[in-house]
């Protein structure tokens, strides 16, 4: 089965992302949908073996108003995931 983030919540310029089946040590990264720019001051890494959970990754006041997805890549630099797309105020 795929690895996958399944659901993105946005609270007080935090986001949480529920996922599933990432390897630990996987790289999760916030992607400017208009641009494809991936933010490297938002990477965050997978640290828990567990096969269901969730991260927090807070938002640096540089990021601007906009639409956006998460990213997960893996251990050998592949695309192992991508939310759906939402959008920061």
């Amino acid at each position: 089965m795929k690895p996958l983030i399944s659901s993105i919540e946005i609270e007080n310029r935090v986001i949480v992302a529920k996922y599933r089946r990432l390897m630990t040590g996987a790289k999760v990264v916030l992607v400017e949908k208009a641009s494809g720019r991936q933010l490297p001051e938002t990477i965050t890494r997978v640290a828990s073996p567990v096969p269901v959970g969730a991260l927090r990754i807070r938002l640096p006041d540089a990021i601007t108003p906009g639409t956006y997805f998460l990213k997960a890549i893996n251990g050998h630099g592949e695309d192992a995931a991508q939310s759906v797309d939402f959008e920061i105020g």
